[in-house]
């Protein structure tokens, strides 16, 4: 990893004062992904909107200058939410007894990549956080691999499996304490 070149860190609580730098930041970041259903710049606005309205919604977004380089944004779930309903073997109840944080998304522009502003981001999005617990989905095949061990290294533990929608991958549930 290189050292983290000079960025601001921007929190927000509403999304329409991010949302267009947030798709611009993903088409890139995922742009090899782009063809796939799920992966669609559309259907991430779509999940997008509805994260943005669901309760305790924050987003981080990295700036160089006014240029977004990276983001991760998430919301509180509470027992019984949707995203623990699907999730398989259902989760410890140490984990839903409070509300956690689900991390939804967490990107940074290629060029950015290796210089630790995705862990920045993160660890800035989780300072703002109440909630005891950090959960998050992730596809094993990302980076061949190298997403989820990044997570591990961040001391993320698998805890299940979940398949958010039909065009999905199936996905690995790992959470992590956020102190």
């Amino acid at each position: 990893m290189t050292s983290a070149p000079a960025i601001e860190l921007r929190s927000f609580t509403e999304l329409d004062a991010v949302r267009d730098d947030l798709l611009d930041v993903y088409a890139e970041v995922r742009a090899p992904l782009l063809h796939h259903a799920n992966y669609a710049v559309s259907s991430f606005g779509e999940r997008l909107d509805r994260h943005g309205t669901e309760a305790g919604f924050q987003a981080v977004l990295a700036y160089e200058g006014e240029r977004p380089v990276g983001y991760a944004y998430g919301n509180t779930i509470e027992d019984g939410d949707r995203y623990w309903q699907r999730t398989n073997p259902a989760p410890s109840e140490k984990y839903t007894v409070r509300a956690a944080l689900a991390l939804k998304e967490i990107g940074v522009r290629p060029a950015w990549r290796g210089t630790g502003v995705a862990r920045h981001i993160h660890d800035t999005l989780l300072a703002g956080c109440d909630e005891s617990y950090v959960t998050l989905m992730v596809n094993e095949a990302a980076g061949d691999g190298k997403v989820h061990a990044l997570y591990e290294s961040w001391r993320y533990e698998d805890i299940g499996h979940s398949q958010p929608s039909p065009a999905s991958p199936r996905l690995t549930v790992m959470i992590r304490s956020t102190g």
